[in-house]
């Protein structure tokens, strides 16, 4: 794998970037960044109080700028938000420098990881698996146009690391 390249996991809330991510940053002594306790710690706010007080526009603007420094870096595992594929720039400038692999999980995987979770705004009130399904599907579109597409549903993390390894060796 390059030193200089990151390896940038985007995909649905759920399915598995910030498990794996950590898992492979300490297997390669990188760093690792999770765009949304990034976002929290600069903000003073969580991504919950953020989407409250500022809105999804502003917090999306948020993630904007925070994708185009991150693409600058090099060596660095990055977690993405699941809303960072929604703006085509953001693609543009994390997979300037990155190998850009989307992390797939059934619905209801997803609605199994996320049960206990208080820090998922896009799903608070309601109905969490229609919610889940429904904005599965309209992203869908945005996932989509990333060609490494790794379904973390059924596999090991063990397993799903080193196919990481192994994807982010041969995109060098």
């Amino acid at each position: 794998m390059s030193k200089d390249r990151n390896l940038v996991l985007l995909g649905f809330m759920g399915t598995g970037k910030s498990a794996l991510g950590r898992r492979v940053a300490r297997l390669t002594a990188r760093p690792f960044v999770e765009m949304d306790a990034e976002l929290e710690r600069r903000a003073g706010r969580t991504v919950s109080r953020i989407f409250a007080e500022d809105g999804e526009e502003a917090f999306r603007r948020m993630e904007t700028e925070l994708a185009a420094e991150l693409g600058r870096r090099q060596g660095t595992v990055i977690s993405c938000g699941g809303g960072v594929p929604l703006r085509e720039e953001n693609l543009r400038a994390l997979g300037a420098n990155g190998v850009l692999v989307c992390l797939t999980a059934r619905p209801e995987v997803i609605a199994a990881r996320t049960a206990r979770s208080r820090k998922r705004p896009l799903l608070e009130g309601g109905d969490r698996d229609r919610k889940i399904r429904e904005l599965l599907a309209a992203r869908a579109p945005f996932y989509a146009r990333i060609p490494v597409q790794l379904d973390t549903s059924a596999a090991d993390p063990v397993v799903l690391a080193e196919r990481l390894l192994d994807v982010w060796a041969q995109q060098e």
